[in-house]
């Protein structure tokens, strides 16, 4: 999913849902950080946004914008792409995560103020999910250098007390990977 894409997608969800408050959880959260001529393609070839909001405990409003624009909807057939709507609580995030989300700076999107998980949150969110297509993500963005080992080494850290083995795993990940990709948390041009 590009860019203008993602911004298709979350102006049809802002207006489906009400909320113009919209927050971007999945992979295509990295283009709130980079444009898609910036990511390796595996970063940026999902045709799904994972798309939650911040005011939905019932998760009325991502029924609504599964309902509307999801997979297998008419707007997926007619563009392609589509809107999963989820709950913020969907994704281990590190502590603090909310003081770190990067808005998704495009008019384009507008009605919706959409924010995106910040580049290392989201990469220790997906490490923590645990699945093949999240470690080949997390490996492309390290491998092109477009997140920080340390940081990342950091973040996986931060993850709550109750997801101690996904924390020790992500560690793990990404001390095995940092080797094979010659990075170390001190070495400089590492980010």
């Amino acid at each position: 999913m590009r860019r203008e894409e993602l911004a298709h997608v979350l102006r049809a969800a802002a207006r489906v849902a009400g909320d113009p408050d919209i927050l971007v959880l999945g992979s295509q959260a990295i283009l709130g950080t980079f444009g898609e001529d910036d990511l390796p393609e595996i970063a940026w070839l999902s045709v799904e946004a994972d798309l939650a909001f911040f005011d939905d405990d019932d998760s009325a409003k991502a029924n609504l914008v599964d309902g509307a624009i999801g997979e297998l909807s008419s707007f997926h057939q007619t563009f392609a792409y589509y809107a999963q709507g989820v709950d913020v609580s969907t994704a281990i995030l590190p502590v603090g995560w909310r003081e770190r989300l990067v808005r998704f700076d495009a008019r384009a999107a507008e009605p919706a103020t959409a924010l995106c998980l910040e580049r290392h949150d989201l990469i220790v969110a997906k490490l923590a999910a645990h699945r093949e297509k999240d470690f080949a993500f997390a490996y492309a963005l390290l491998e092109a250098r477009l997140a920080d080992l340390g940081t990342l080494l950091d973040r996986a850290a931060l993850l709550p007390a109750g997801h101690g083995v996904a924390r020790a795993r992500v560690i793990d990940w990404l001390r095995g990977s940092g080797h094979r990709l010659g990075l170390t948390p001190d070495a400089p041009g590492s980010e």
